[in-house]
């Protein structure tokens, strides 16, 4: 047994639900949460939706309250950072210069949102990661009605876009890519998709952003437009930057990890021994798909800091760091294999899709309802289906698709019963 604590360093929707994972798997000894943050637990994907809206407001994000951590026993170390860890020994270095040795370390730090250097200082351009910067964009959007340009046309651009048009603003959404979220959900859902903010009102725009036009504002630079690469300007009084995001990894520098797209990791969420992964941050070897995979969704967030939580237990429970209760096995490290799912709200549509939609090498796109925007895609890798995705279908309908994917099966198989899942209704 160990004295020393099980650290999970992030304290988002992976993190607390690694936590709590923990325990329910039998470590009963100091367990650490760090978070960047100040705030407690909070739910993101509310935040380009609900809550940017002002349908929401933060308390109704929390994920867990006070009261609802207190049988947990946590360290909760909120607004600390951790700046280093040593594989070997799995000690964490936080920013205060403490250094805290551990038995075992799980990191779900997310993902950090990718800027513009050119933005830099420039007031009125926003990102969309944290709580913070969803409160200080839907104040600026409360003040009246605005000239907002969205730079991408990614999932979160778009739910942006959609949410202020709603809310009466001028909307221009640019992107590289001619069709929105065309590298999520390919052309044919994209061009639906497109159609929607069209007939919205938005104004849909292709192009990289070559600068930003300044005004004056007292002492300081505010923006008052966007140039393109094509010479185009596009006032705005305010500049939402959706254009990605780069995994949280900046910190692990010990040449033990593979930090290429993430914190590499095996079919277990292993990144070494004692050290696990979960959530955006994490890039793991899918057993189903035979390739390495990173998701930077909600639904994977909370699956995959289960199995790292368990499989790490299991780990120390083999090291005999964990003790086996009387009369039971002791458990096994087993490989996380999920059925990817993610979702999109945009205006009154909902958009659901299980498995693999990005990276297909062939892509059927059904529209049933034009007017209705319903619509069904397959999406396929080397003759299999891979990915099916649901735009505005009934439950029971969703529930049949996500059967069809739940592993990869011959496209003309897939095909067939995607068919038969969309006949009626």
């Amino acid at each position: 047994m160990t004295t020393l604590p099980i650290a999970v360093v992030g304290a988002s929707a992976a993190g607390i639900t690694a936590a709590e994972a923990l325990r329910r798997a039998g470590w009963d000894g100091p367990l650490t949460l760090i978070g960047d943050e100040p705030h407690l637990p909070y739910d993101r994907p509310p935040l380009s939706k609900q809550l940017l809206h002002g349908a929401w407001e933060p308390a109704k994000l929390l994920l867990r309250t006070e009261e609802q951590l207190a049988p947990l026993d946590l360290d909760l170390r909120l607004g600390t950072r951790a700046t280093g860890l040593d594989v070997a020994t799995r000690t964490l270095t936080l920013d205060g210069g403490e250094r805290l040795a551990c038995a075992g370390v799980i990191i779900a730090t997310g993902v950090a949102a990718r800027t513009l250097p050119a933005a830099d200082g420039l007031a009125g351009v926003f990102t969309l990661r944290t709580l913070d910067d969803a409160l200080a964009l839907r104040d600026r959007l409360s003040e009246g009605a605005r000239r907002l340009v969205v730079v991408g046309n990614g999932v979160l651009g778009c739910e942006a876009a959609a949410v202020a048009r709603e809310l009466g603003h001028e909307v221009t959404l640019v992107g590289r890519e001619p069709v929105p979220m065309a590298v999520a959900v390919g052309a044919g859902i994209g061009e639906l998709l497109a159609e929607e903010h069209r007939a919205r009102g938005v104004r849909l725009v292709t192009g990289e952003v070559a600068e930003f036009e300044t005004v004056a504002d007292g002492s300081a630079a505010r923006v008052g437009g966007v140039r393109l690469a094509d010479g185009s300007l596009h006032p705005a009084d305010l500049v939402l930057l959706a254009i990605g995001s780069e995994p949280a990894v900046g910190w692990l520098a010990d040449p033990a990890l593979d930090t290429a797209d993430g914190l590499g990791c095996d079919a277990y969420c292993a990144a070494a021994p004692g050290i696990y992964a979960a959530g955006d941050v994490a890039r793991w070897e899918h057993p189903g798909h035979g390739r390495p995979l990173r998701f930077e969704h909600r639904m994977n967030a909370t699956e995959q800091a289960m199995a790292a939580a368990r499989n790490l237990v299991a780990e120390l429970t083999a090291e005999g760091v964990v003790a086996t209760a009387e009369g039971t096995e002791p458990q096994e490290r087993r490989p996380f294999a999920p059925v990817p799912y993610f979702w999109s709200d945009q205006y009154g549509l909902k958009l659901q899709a299980y498995g693999l939609t990005s990276g297909a090498d062939e892509v059927e796109t059904t529209v049933l309802d034009g007017e209705a925007r319903r619509a069904v895609a397959l999406y396929g890798r080397d003759g299999l289906a891979v990915g099916v995705l649901a735009c505005a279908l009934p439950p029971r309908q969703i529930r049949a698709l996500r059967a069809v994917v739940a592993t990869p099966v011959p496209w003309e198989e897939a095909r067939d019963r995607v068919r038969a899942a969309t006949a009626t209704g």
